[in-house]
């Protein structure tokens, strides 16, 4: 039988040539503070279309200065940093993959130092350091993070518009879909848990209380990108912690999400507070299964699917419709190729200056 790994999808207007994606992965590389692409994101994201991969999401990217999770985020609150944009996009089509980028606030997990070249990874950064006060829906920090400042209607309000706008200058730049971050403890998701969300107006309580920003933001960004554009959203679909926002409320959230015009759903898992996570492969596969199972959004799978036939069976089994491929594809940027070899696949996809380094393995399938 053909593989469904790498089949086609299509999602409103846009087929998608497999299902092996590549997750947006942060890169903590943008140029001094302006949130600017590099040469290195053009090289990190044109080797994934080049090495097979269907669609190629960029990274995290902060729809203002203060929804950055660190200095040197990507952002995309201005229009040079959609004009830096284009030649990625340019570059990603001319190897045959999807464009799509994730729009993000970090909420009150931002101002931080990143992961390297800093010397406070992880910590935040005091405002003699290029810091900031953050943002989250109460004044209840992330462990070990500053207090954050909780948000006004009026400052909500804002937060969806710049949504709205970063929204615009995507499609502007040439993206062909977008994803809503609202997973990994960042503000939509702070927003969605009842460990981080002590509202008592119209934005807390209950889960459509909860969910009132996610669902704002989602209407106002479908309204504003062309109809036949996909719009996908990020969750966590378990904090792994007793209390928090669980698989339960995140079969609702997706239920509405669908009928609020989102046309996929990536699930991932905690974040939003420190929790024992039972890290393995495919460990959050069983997520995925059970969206897929109890919903009629397309799902996709992430998290340690590092095989071609894992990644097959994840699809074959209807645990979802794509699957994502992230940490393996920075060790091995060809994976999607291997796994052309690994499942018999056309081989036409393979770029043919590479494809003398094949031959060996087409003689052999």
């Amino acid at each position: 039988m053909p593989s469904q790994l790498l089949s086609p999808i299509t999602l409103r207007d846009l087929t998608v040539r497999n299902r092996i994606w590549v997750p947006p992965m942060c890169q903590y590389s943008a140029t001094g503070r302006d949130g600017v692409v590099t040469p290195w994101h053009l090289m990190h994201y044109g080797s994934f279309a080049r090495g097979g991969a269907g669609a190629v999401i960029v990274e995290a990217t902060a729809v203002v200065p203060e929804g950055r999770i660190s200095p040197t985020d990507l952002g995309l609150w201005d229009d040079a940093q959609r004009d830096a944009l284009r030649p990625v996009v340019e570059l990603v089509h001319e190897q045959g993959a999807v464009a799509g980028i994730q729009l993000a606030h970090a909420g009150r997990k931002a101002s931080t130092g990143a992961e390297w070249g800093t010397g406070r990874p992880g910590q935040s950064l005091p405002e003699s350091e290029g810091g900031w006060t953050t943002l989250a829906p109460s004044t209840v920090p992330y462990e070990g993070l500053a207090d954050p400042v909780a948000l006004d209607e009026a400052g909500i309000d804002r937060v969806v518009d710049a949504f709205v706008a970063a929204a615009e200058r995507a499609v502007e730049a040439g993206f062909d879909l977008l994803e809503i971050h609202g997973a990994h403890g960042y503000l939509l998701h702070e927003f969605l848990s009842p460990l981080s969300n002590r509202r008592t107006d119209s934005y807390g309580g209950d889960l459509a209380g909860r969910a009132k920003l996610m669902l704002r933001v989602v209407d106002a960004v479908r309204a504003r990108i062309p109809e036949g554009m996909p719009l996908l959203a990020r969750l966590s679909g378990t904090e792994w912690t007793d209390g928090g926002f669980d698989l339960e409320e995140t079969t609702q959230v997706v239920t509405w999400l669908g009928e609020h015009g989102v046309d996929m759903v990536d699930v991932s898992s905690g974040g939003n507070v420190p929790a024992t996570i039972p890290v393995g492969p495919g460990y959050q596969t069983p997520l995925a299964a059970h969206l897929s199972a109890h919903t009629d959004v397309p799902i996709s799978a992430v998290g340690m699917i590092d095989e071609p036939f894992q990644a097959e069976h994840v699809l074959v089994t209807a645990q979802a419709e794509v699957v994502r491929v992230g940490r393996a594809f920075l060790r091995d940027p060809a994976w999607a190729l291997h796994a052309v070899i690994a499942l018999h696949g056309d081989a036409e996809i393979i770029p043919p200056q590479y494809r003398r380094a094949y031959r060996q393995q087409l003689r052999q399938g």
